[in-house]
């Protein structure tokens, strides 16, 4: 496969992944800030700027619905929803002939949905919801047609690729803020607002039923921990990313070893054995931000790789390798 086309296709699920997660956070915070108990409203906000590991220029966060339609609607913010599924669409145009008419119409009605001049921009929790909750719905359905209409082949494995280490470190990401702002509460039960902000930190990641039909709803912050970290089974947790993202890499190497992608194939394999050996007590007897902090380097590894081998290498290094 051209090293374009690989481009293309995984920075296309990178950004729509991104979309994602973004509209689920923003919505649930906003469902928080009608919950008059618990933490302030700008403090919240400023929280999930963090697990967005926003860059951008010093944004507000005096006017939590005007940060969230900041978030949702502006389309010179890299951080915003609507400018991540622009350039998820402009990945796709470039590969237009690599991709099926049902993905790209999918896409395509996507983004005219959020672009419309007519689309109503506003500050009102209600609008901001239906935006936010539409936008999830047709990623979902933009990811169903891909899985149903596209060869399952390297141009579909590199849009795993995307996906999943997108995935991945968004939900290290949050983990992080969270486990920073409520370390030393592990081993209680969870009561009052912080129940909430838990509860809170399970919906961001779609993940509180699957976490009740596991544990039930009783709320503790390490069964949290040790599900969005180590479960295999549900599709938003880093075990079944990083699973899903060393998948793909196997299913692209196929026969044609090398040294370049032994190395690869080594990262991943060491992140991914790290996840489904680790345990949730030996996990929380040692640093828990260096533990996340270290996978997070990992994926980035893993990704410098994936360029290197894929995407920028040089003739003389194909040749070598």
């Amino acid at each position: 496969m051209l090293s374009r086309v690989a481009d293309n296709l995984y920075w296309m699920a990178r950004y729509l992944e991104r979309a994602e997660h973004t509209s689920r956070l923003v919505d649930v915070n906003l469902t928080l800030m009608l919950d008059e108990i618990g933490q302030s409203s700008e403090y919240r906000w400023r929280r999930v700027l963090r697990a967005l590991a926003y860059r951008g220029e010093e944004i507000s966060v005096t006017d939590g619905y005007k940060l969230a339609a900041e978030l949702a609607f502006s389309p010179d913010n890299r951080a915003s929803v609507t400018w991540c599924i622009g350039a998820a669409r402009e990945n796709a145009r470039q590969v237009r002939e690599q991709i099926s008419s049902s993905q790209w119409q999918r896409l395509n009605h996507l983004y005219l949905q959020v672009t419309r001049d007519d689309i109503e921009i506003s500050t009102e929790e209600a609008h901001l919801s239906d935006f936010l909750n539409s936008v999830v719905d047709g990623i979902h359905l933009f990811q169903g047609v891909t899985s149903s209409t596209m060869t399952h082949g390297e141009g579909w494995n590199f849009i795993r690729m995307g996906r999943y280490i997108e995935r991945a470190q968004a939900a290290v990401n949050v983990l992080k803020v969270f486990h920073q702002e409520f370390i030393g509460r592990s081993d209680k039960t969870l009561e009052g607002a912080d129940y909430l902000e838990w509860i809170g930190l399970l919906r961001s990641l779609g993940a509180f039923e699957a976490y009740c039909t596991t544990y039930t709803a009783d709320v503790h912050a390490d069964r949290v921990l040790e599900f969005l970290l180590l479960n295999p089974e549900f599709p938003h947790t880093v075990r079944y990313a990083v699973d899903s993202l060393r998948n793909a890499l196997e299913s692209v190497q196929g026969e044609s070893r090398s040294r370049r992608t032994a190395e690869l194939s080594r990262v991943a394999g060491r992140l991914q054995s790290s996840l489904s050996y680790g345990q949730i007590s030996e996990i929380l007897a040692r640093d828990v931000q260096q533990y996340l902090e270290a996978i997070l380097r990992q994926c980035h590894e893993i990704h410098e790789l994936i360029y290197e081998i894929y995407i920028h290498y040089s003739i003389e290094s194909a040749l070598v390798s």
